[in-house]
C-alpha cells in the first residue's frame, strides 16, 4: 500500500526504558519528536511493568505511549526514533532484549500497513502485549488496530480477560515522572 505523505498521518509510538534517568530521557525525548517535526504530540499515563522476554537479572521497565502527527515517511520516523535512541545511550547495535535507556518503537502509521526490510507497521507484537496496549488505550483507545477490525481498547480487553493477573500488575503500577 502506499502512503500519502502529501497530509500528516496521525501516529503512535510506545515509549519505553528500564536503566539510567528515565525520567529525563522521556522528557527530552518528547521535546526530539517535537524538533523533529511530530506534532499535537500526547502522552499515556506511564507505568511500571515487569520485562518481557528480556534476562532475569533485569530491571522493571517504565512504558508509555504518545500519539501525534507526522507528515514524513515511515521510514523517517524510525529514522528520527533511533537517532534519539542513540542519543540517549542506546547502541545502534544491541541485543533484542538487552535493557536499555530508551526504546522507542512506531505501532501505528495512519491507518495503514507497511512492510519493509527495517520496518514493520503496526508493531508486529503490539496486539499481544499489555505493556504497549494499556498505556495506547490511554490515548487511541477508540483507533482501530490496522488489519484487525478492533478498536485498541478492544483488543486491549481480550488480551486482559485471558491474562487478568498481568493485567492487574500493570494497571496498578501508575509512575508519575518528574
Amino acid at each position: 500500500m502506499t502512503i500519502d505523505l502529501s497530509e500528516k498521518q496521525r501516529i503512535a509510538i510506545a515509549i519505553g526504558a528500564n536503566t539510567g534517568d528515565i525520567s529525563a530521557n522521556f522528557r527530552i525525548t518528547l521535546k526530539e519528536l517535537e524538533a523533529g517535526g511530530v506534532g499535537n504530540i500526547r502522552t499515556s499515563k506511564f507505568y511500571r511493568t515487569a520485562p518481557v522476554d528480556c534476562p532475569p537479572d533485569s530491571q522493571d521497565f517504565i512504558n508509555g505511549a504518545l500519539i501525534g502527527t507526522w507528515g514524513g515517511s515511515p521510514e523517517k520516523l524510525l529514522e528520527l526514533c533511533k537517532n534519539i535512541e542513540e542519543a540517549a545511550g542506546r547502541p545502534s547495535i544491541h541485543e533484542k532484549s538487552s535493557s536499555r535507556p530508551l526504546d522507542l518503537d512506531i505501532i501505528f502509521f495512519g491507518n495503514k500497513i507497511h512492510r519493509s526490510e527495517n520496518l514493520t507497521i503496526p508493531h508486529k507484537e503490539a496486539a499481544k502485549r499489555l505493556f504497549v496496549l494499556v498505556p495506547l488505550a490511554d490515548v487511541a483507545g477508540g483507533w482501530l488496530f490496522p488489519g484487525k477490525n478492533l478498536s485498541v481498547k478492544n483488543i486491549l480487553d481480550n488480551l486482559a480477560s485471558a491474562d487478568r493477573s498481568a493485567y492487574i500488575s500493570i494497571i496498578s503500577s501508575v509512575v508519575t515522572l518528574e
